[in-house]
C-alpha cells in the first residue's frame, strides 16, 4: 500500500467515524482495548494493554486514530491496561465463537470466490446457533452475532452461567459442538420397555446429539417407508457394513412397527448399531459448525469491535439480530454508506472478480472507474492503489 492510498483510506475511515455512533460492549471500562493504524510499509503494528482510561470515549477515539483494525478484550479485568497479562487480574470473559470462510471442509479459496465462501460461512453460522440455543440453552438475547467485516462471523455469548469457564473447559465446548470424539455407541442404552418386562435398546433422545440422531433416524425411517421395497433395500445397503439380510431384516421391523423408532425404539436387529451409526455420521457432518478452536479456549483474546470497519476490506464488523441473519447480505449490508454515491479513480494491479455491492462484475487492470465502495475495497486488499483524480 502506498503513500497515496494509506492517507486516502485514513482519511475516509475517519469521515465515516466522525458520523457514526460505535456503542462499545458490556463493560467496556473492565476491557482491554487494542488497534492496528494506518502505518507506512507492509507490516502492521499492534497497539493494545490499553483501557477507557487511555482512549476516552470510544467514538471520539475512533474519529481522532481513525485506526486501520479496531479490537477489545473478550476479557474483564481489574487492570486491564497492565503491561504483563499475569498482572491485569482477571475476571471473566465472554464465550466467543469464530468462523472463517478460509477454513471451512470442502471450501478451497483458490477455487472459491468471496461471496461463495461467505455463503457457505453463513449456513455454518445457522448451524452453530441452532447448537447454541438449542445445545446448551443460550438465549438470543445473550448471544451477540457479528459480521466480522471480512472472512466470517463471531458470536459472543454473554451468559452468567459460562463466564467464569476456564480455557479447559472451554476446549470441552469446542469439541461438544464439532462432535470431537462423539460416542456413537454411548447414543444407544438399554431402557425397559413400556410395560417393563424386557430392557430394549434406546437412542437417547433428550436432547444434545442423541435428540439430532433421533430426528434424523426418523425422517430417514419415513423415507425408507416412502420407497418401494426394493428400492429402500437397495437404500440401506449404501450403508457401510449393512449387507442385503441385515437390509430386510431393519426394513421389516420398521414396516411392522413404524411408530417403534419415533419412540426412539431401535431394537432393527443385527444391523441397528451400523444404521444409527450412519445417521449420526451424516447429523455430525451436517449439523456440527467448524468453529476456530484457538479464539473459543483463549480467554483474553482480542475480539474485533462491532461498528468498526475492517482494514482488510472496506466494509463493516456489522452487529445483527438474530432474526437478521438468514437475509444478511454482507458484500451489499456490510459496505458503509459513507463509501457510497460516487466513484473514484484507482489503479488496479490485481484484475478480476468482484463480489461487493450492487453491480459484482470484475474489474480490468490499469486505471478505471469504481463506485468509492469498490475501490476501497480493492484498495484494502491490496488489489489497487489510489490514483490521482
Amino acid at each position: 500500500m502506498n503513500r497515496r492510498t494509506r492517507e486516502y483510506l485514513r482519511g475516509r475511515f475517519g469521515d465515516y467515524y466522525r458520523s457514526a455512533s460505535v456503542s462499545p460492549p458490556p463493560q467496556a471500562n473492565e476491557r482491554e482495548w487494542g488497534h492496528i493504524p494506518f502505518t507506512a510499509g507492509d507490516g502492521t503494528t499492534m497497539v493494545r494493554h490499553q483501557s477507557l482510561l487511555d482512549i476516552g470515549e470510544v467514538g471520539e477515539f475512533l474519529a481522532r486514530e481513525t485506526p486501520r483494525h479496531a479490537y477489545f478484550s473478550a476479557a474483564r479485568y481489574d487492570d486491564p491496561a497492565n503491561k504483563r497479562m499475569s498482572d491485569k487480574g482477571w475476571r471473566s470473559a465472554d464465550l466467543v465463537f469464530d468462523l472463517d470462510a478460509d477454513h471451512l471442509p470442502g471450501v478451497d479459496p483458490e477455487e472459491t470466490s468471496y461471496g461463495e465462501m461467505l455463503a457457505a460461512c453463513k449456513e455454518e453460522l445457522l448451524a452453530l446457533l441452532d447448537v447454541l440455543g438449542d445445545d446448551f440453552g443460550f438465549a438470543d438475547d445473550d448471544m451477540q452475532v457479528v459480521f466480522s467485516g471480512g472472512r466470517g462471523y463471531h458470536v459472543h455469548v454473554r451468559d452468567d452461567a459460562v463466564a467464569d469457564l476456564d480455557s479447559t473447559a472451554r476446549r470441552e465446548v469446542v469439541d461438544y459442538v464439532r462432535a470431537v470424539d462423539l460416542n456413537y455407541d454411548g447414543l444407544i442404552e438399554r431402557r425397559p420397555n413400556e410395560r417393563g418386562t424386557t430392557l430394549q435398546k434406546q437412542l437417547r433422545r433428550e436432547g444434545g446429539w442423541g435428540r439430532r440422531v433421533h430426528e434424523e433416524l426418523v425422517a430417514y425411517a419415513e423415507g425408507l417407508r416412502a420407497m418401494d421395497e426394493a428400492d429402500a433395500l437397495a437404500e440401506l445397503q449404501e450403508l457401510d457394513g449393512v449387507g442385503e439380510k441385515t437390509a430386510r431384516t431393519i426394513y421389516g421391523v420398521l414396516e411392522r412397527n413404524p411408530e417403534g423408532v419415533k419412540s426412539g425404539n431401535v431394537e432393527l436387529g443385527p444391523g441397528a448399531s451400523t444404521l444409527v451409526r450412519a445417521i449420526a455420521e451424516r447429523v455430525t457432518a451436517e449439523q456440527t459448525a467448524p468453529i476456530d478452536e484457538p479464539v473459543t479456549t483463549d480467554i483474553r483474546r482480542l475480539i474485533r469491535l462491532p461498528g468498526s470497519i475492517h482494514g482488510g476490506s472496506g466494509l463493516l464488523v456489522c452487529p445483527l439480530e438474530r432474526d437478521a441473519v438468514d437475509e444478511f447480505d454482507p458484500l451489499t449490508d456490510a459496505v458503509p454508506d459513507r463509501f457510497r454515491g460516487r466513484d473514484i479513480l484507482v489503479d488496479v494491479h490485481d484484475p478480476g472478480p468482484v463480489d461487493v455491492g450492487d453491480d459484482r462484475d470484475k474489474v480490468e487492470e490499469g486505471i478505471v472507474s469504481v463506485p468509492e465502495y469498490l475501490g476501497v475495497f480493492l484498495m484494502a486488499r491490496g488489489r489497487a492503489e489510489k490514483s490521482r483524480e
